[in-house]
């Protein structure tokens, strides 16, 4: 008998361009930002700027995606996890 995984775990994964969909759209943010630049203050330097600027951020974005640990700075758990009230006292050896 076949298993089907359930819709909303397929959701999880959805990836549009190679990005998943938080970060599609944060791609999308900069394009349209990119754009309103481009048509408020039109000159050529200010285009090639911008489609540098762009893939840039989508390189970076895919990276990021491709290697999750990159932006990771603490641990993720710690060492030790307690339920134990904490005295003050250290019973350790000196």
């Amino acid at each position: 008998m076949k298993k089907f995984e359930v819709y909303k775990n397929i959701r999880k994964r959805a990836v549009i361009f190679g990005l998943p969909i938080s970060l599609f759209a944060l791609m999308m943010i900069s394009i349209i930002a990119s754009l309103l630049v481009i048509i408020f203050s039109f000159s050529f330097r200010i285009i090639i700027t911008a489609m540098v600027f762009n893939t840039a951020v989508y390189i970076s974005l895919t990276r990021i995606t491709n290697n999750p640990q990159f932006l990771q700075t603490a641990k993720a758990f710690p060492k030790i996890i307690s339920n134990k009230q904490n005295s003050g006292f250290y019973y350790g050896q000196d």
